[in-house]
């Protein structure tokens, strides 16, 4: 499961699994998003969590990495037996909206932001599978 962590929403994505293909799964408020994988966790099973990890194009953390780091802190307390990884998240919205874009979305959709962040989890969850894959 893959997260694409920002103030006001949270992009979730899951996997197939054998791990193939990575799927959206829903966007969340940051303070609603633990009930939300409390409940998840009752019916699925998830292996692993994968967050973005937000750097500038030096490499440096970004504005938002407190906020993610807060976030992590937050799963490893609620969720300890499930192990984190952190993935460079740089490029996956810039990625997500040219998706969107060629998909052939109408406008209005194409500016409701929580398809950007779902798309940018996703990105993130197939990437984080295809780097894994290469280890």
């Amino acid at each position: 499961m893959a997260f694409d962590y920002g103030t006001k929403r949270i992009g979730i994505a899951v996997t197939d699994p054998l791990q193939m293909i990575a799927n959206s799964l829903d966007t969340i408020h940051p303070l609603e998003i633990i009930d939300y994988l409390k409940k998840y966790l009752l019916t699925e099973q998830v292996e692993r969590f994968v967050v973005g990890e937000p750097k500038q194009m030096d490499n440096t953390p970004s504005q938002s990495a407190p906020h993610v780091k807060g976030f992590v802190n937050l799963l490893k307390k609620t969720f300890p037996e499930i192990p984190i990884d952190m993935m460079d998240e740089r490029f996956t919205s810039k990625m997500a909206s040219a998706v969107i874009l060629q998909s052939g979305i109408n406008k209005k959709a194409r500016q409701n932001k929580g398809l950007v962040d779902n798309i940018s989890a996703t990105i993130l969850l197939q990437s984080w599978m295809e780097r894994k894959a290469y280890l």
